[in-house]
């Protein structure tokens, strides 16, 4: 609702400052705050500015009694506010006419006070936008570095699991060549062939850790001259290892050498073999363009264990050899007697050192009668070799006195029991005597013998047999007699043939029992064919622990 109303005419500058003035003092009546008074008359001063360049113009005021002041121009630019007011106007508006020179100049003085009041909002206005933009700054800056420390712990986290992913990979690799290196070293040691060991290095190195492999034993005239790299030679004169190609390797361990002829594109890595002196050269051809370090230190070491496999080997065979021929010298050979046909075999143990004590002999006594013998000193090695030496050479000399199988185990008994203590021996011992019917055996601990009748059936000799030789304890053998007809066959063995570690004694008796029945006349007429015949089913496997002695008696027809 309408209070008050009023309209000026605005005709000259001089009316328009009283008309600006006189609002001016209505709003601060009003309590029209400073800065929206500013605002307000600052506007009011462009429009009658315009309004008076048209000519003239008439302002109209009117007051409402909610609070509110509308002013409004007429004229070529027309234009209409509502002043908000605090506190509403009240009486009759005041006119022009009302404000004289005293009161204008009091209203202008108050305009200033208006535009102090808004400068120093603007002031504080300015401080607080300095103020916040320091700390947009700030925050920019914070900001900023945080960016920056994100930036450095992303790319420490990226270094970090590069280095964890190259760690896991060396590791992985490491995991590798070692699982390699042991397998490597298992197989080598396996075997104490020295052909069979040189045939299993390439079959573990190609083509996985070398293109091509070639192994050179110095000792080894196969290999012409002019077939080995130089790096090869310079490796087995100096005994280092050696690298040969297009490029230096600076492989840790090895010396460069310009790359062979033999091999211009790819690298060669010649590694000596050899534990305590060189043996030959291992070479080999890169798989690739070049050799890793890391396959280049295991690749040494396995030279290193093939060298120490090839000594141990070269070794073995050298004990081996030296061995057989002690054991075969202790054998002797098979007299001809009339009457009675012999034939023996002796094989070596297909493990260790082949040094053992099994032994057979066969020798007339000065009646005519022939000894039949074979025996078996417990254990392997020099010390078995020589006592079943001593044994033999001892049965000889108590069986030359006259004495019987009986009597000569008891005097053997008694010189083991008292010369070789903690060593003891088995023994059978069979006596043909021209024209008796039958045969004379004893034996000392030992394996039963086994007789063939001329019809085929085949008996095994079941008396109980005495103890071993050498047991401490005092004991006299005893004889036994068996009847032998013309054309029978009698065996005697020593554990190795029938003994196996899947099987007991007793199934590898019951299989020579059936061997020897399984003999035919034509066998029987060259008895080292019925040997062989004998030895076939009862070593189908290949493979014994223990030496073995087979010696066969056969009794003739006419």
């Amino acid at each position: 609702m309408t209070a008050a109303s009023d309209t000026w005419t605005i005709a000259s500058a001089a009316d328009a400052a009283r008309a600006r003035a006189l609002l001016a003092r209505l709003a601060s009546d009003a309590g029209v705050p400073a800065l929206d008074r500013a605002r307000f008359l600052t506007t009011l001063g462009a429009r009658l500015r315009r309004g008076l360049d048209a000519g003239r113009t008439e302002l109209t005021l009117a007051a409402h009694t909610d609070g509110e002041l509308h002013i409004s121009l007429a004229g070529p630019a027309p234009w209409r506010h509502t002043l908000v007011c605090p506190s509403p106007v009240a009486g009759p508006l005041p006119g022009p006419a009302d404000l004289d020179d005293d009161r204008l100049a009091e209203a202008l003085l108050a305009a200033d006070e208006d535009a102090a009041a808004v400068l120093a909002s603007l002031d504080e206005t300015e401080r607080l936008v300095s103020f916040h933009r320091e700390e947009l700054h700030q925050t920019n800056q914070g900001v900023l570095a945080l960016h920056a420390e994100l930036e450095a712990a992303a790319v420490s986290q990226r270094e970090l699991l590069d280095a964890e992913r190259t760690a896991r990979a060396e590791a992985e690799n490491a995991r590798r060549l070692l699982t390699f290196l042991a397998n490597a070293s298992a197989a080598l040691n396996a075997s104490l062939d020295h052909e069979d060991i040189l045939r299993r290095i390439p079959e573990l190195l190609v083509p996985e850790y070398a293109r091509h492999v070639d192994i050179w034993l110095v000792d080894d005239d196969r290999t012409p001259s002019g077939g080995r790299a130089a790096a090869t030679v310079t490796a087995a004169r100096t005994g280092r290892p050696q690298h040969a190609g297009p490029h230096p390797g600076e492989l840790p361990g090895v010396d460069d050498l310009p790359a062979s002829a033999l091999s211009p594109d790819r690298p060669l890595l010649c590694l000596p073999l050899g534990a305590r002196t060189v043996q030959g050269v291992l070479t080999l051809t890169a798989p690739g363009d070049r050799f890793a370090p890391d396959t280049t230190l295991m690749l040494l070491e396995v030279a290193r264990r093939a060298g120490i496999a090839l000594d141990n080997a070269r070794r073995y065979e050298q004990h081996r050899d030296v061995a057989e021929a002690l054991q075969r010298a202790q054998l002797t050979e098979l007299p001809t007697t009339p009457g009675l046909s012999l034939a023996a075999r002796y094989l070596p143990a297909t493990h260790g050192l082949n040094i053992g004590g099994d032994w057979y002999d066969a020798f007339p006594q000065p009646d005519g009668s022939v000894l039949a013998v074979i025996g078996d000193v417990t254990g392997h090695g020099l010390r078995a070799a020589v006592i079943m030496g001593q044994l033999r050479t001892a049965l000889r000399a108590y069986a030359v006195e006259g004495n019987g199988p009986a009597r000569i185990l008891t005097l053997l008994h008694r010189m083991l029991r008292h010369q070789q203590p903690e060593l003891y021996a088995t023994c059978a011992i069979a006596r043909f005597t021209p024209g008796a019917p039958g045969v004379v055996w004893a034996a000392a601990g030992h394996p039963p013998a086994l007789t063939r009748a001329p019809g085929g059936e085949v008996r095994v000799l079941e008396a109980k047999p005495g103890i071993m030789l050498g047991v401490p304890m005092p004991y006299d053998y005893e004889e036994h007699t068996v009847e032998l007809p013309a054309g029978s066959t009698l065996a005697l063995y020593t554990d190795g043939l029938v003994e196996r570690r899947s099987a007991g004694i007793d199934a590898g008796i019951d299989r020579l029992a059936q061997a020897m029945g399984a003999l035919g006349a034509a066998d029987l007429e060259d008895l080292d064919t019925a040997a062989d015949s004998l030895l076939k089913p009862m070593l189908y496997d290949s493979e014994h622990d223990d030496d073995i002695c087979l010696l066969l008696c056969r009794t003739s027809t006419s």
